[in-house]
């Protein structure tokens, strides 16, 4: 790909994006979060023949939040296994906001998928017999490109000390046998993941590597089996966007993973890895910039993984 096409086109997305920043707004149930620019917006594409192009506040670092379920799914598939993993959650969209736990209690004995809180905090249980944080941190850094990846303090704190949505739901989790870790570890493990600083460029790197199904796209060393990588394709796809991934599959039909801290990392697969940083988010807890920046991208460069191949020629 050209990279001055590119570089015009993401300006371009860039101004489409910007005003919906107007009608969102930043996450206040984590106090920390409040401290962010609500006017930050950054889009950074990384593609398969090596084309690297930012534009805006793609240098920002925020906190991963809930793109960190895809590192700690990654890991769980690839080192628990595939029937080990799904006999603990489920992988169907849930219809309910990412931290509810009424449809765990009331409709199913395990949470719907990995992308909700139920999900990622049993991933967590899982792995925290396997792997200590430090592990997990340097697993990160791997796999976004990005060496300065660090877990942010004073966001970790202040999740903890607003945890008790998480922490009900976690224990609710033990009460059904889902969770047989320690719930407070896992709790903890969940939180510092969630507390990694990342770049829209370190999301960027990250979608590449998914995009190239699993293997390094400098040294083509292979980082994560093929298989795990197309389950976590097609679970970004159906349940990435939370309660919104449906209507979000129809319009822009990429797989892209949201978080409150306002990141996006969207997989083209076999293309590119694209990374988008805007804090301002809409009720679903997506960034709301996202939806009209990657609708674009998707029209203009027939992203949609649905689009006919020759016109992605």
């Amino acid at each position: 790909m050209d990279q001055n096409i590119l570089k015009s086109k993401l300006e371009t997305a860039l101004k489409v994006g910007k005003p919906a920043i107007f009608f969102g707004e930043v996450a206040t149930y984590i106090p920390e979060l409040r401290n962010v620019n609500k006017d930050d917006l950054g889009i950074s594409v990384y593609t398969k023949d090596g084309v690297c192009c930012s534009v805006g506040d793609c240098d920002v670092r925020f906190t991963m939040q809930s793109i960190s379920k895809i590192i700690s799914l990654a890991v769980a598939l690839e080192e628990c296994g595939f029937k080990r993993v799904f006999s603990k959650v489920g992988m169907e969209p849930s219809g309910e906001a990412f931290n509810s736990l009424v449809e765990l209690d009331l409709n199913s004995n395990r949470p719907f998928n990995p992308m909700i809180n139920s999900g990622a905090l049993t991933i967590a249980s899982l792995l925290i017999p396997k792997f200590t944080f430090e592990e997990m941190l340097e697993y990160a850094r791997i796999l976004c490109m990005d060496p300065d990846i660090d877990m942010n303090e004073a966001v970790y704190k202040s999740e903890m000390d607003h945890v008790s949505r998480n922490r009900a739901i976690a224990y609710l989790l033990e009460s059904k046998g889902i969770i047989e870790s320690d719930v407070e570890e896992s709790l903890s493990f969940y939180t510092k993941m969630c507390s990694l600083n990342v770049t829209a460029k370190s999301l960027a790197n990250f979608g590449l590597i998914l995009a190239c199904d699993g293997r390094h796209p400098e040294t083509g060393e292979q980082l994560l089996q093929n298989e795990v990588v197309r389950v976590i394709k097609t679970i970004m796809l159906t349940c990435g966007m939370y309660d919104g991934s449906g209507e979000f599959a129809v319009h822009v039909g990429i797989p892209t993973k949201s978080g409150v801290g306002g990141g996006l990392m969207s997989v083209v697969d076999n293309r590119m890895g694209i990374g988008i940083y805007s804090p301002s988010l809409d009720p679903k807890g997506n960034c709301i910039a996202g939806r009209p920046i990657l609708e674009y991208l998707s029209q203009e460069f027939h992203l949609h993984m649905f689009d006919h191949q020759d016109e992605k020629e």
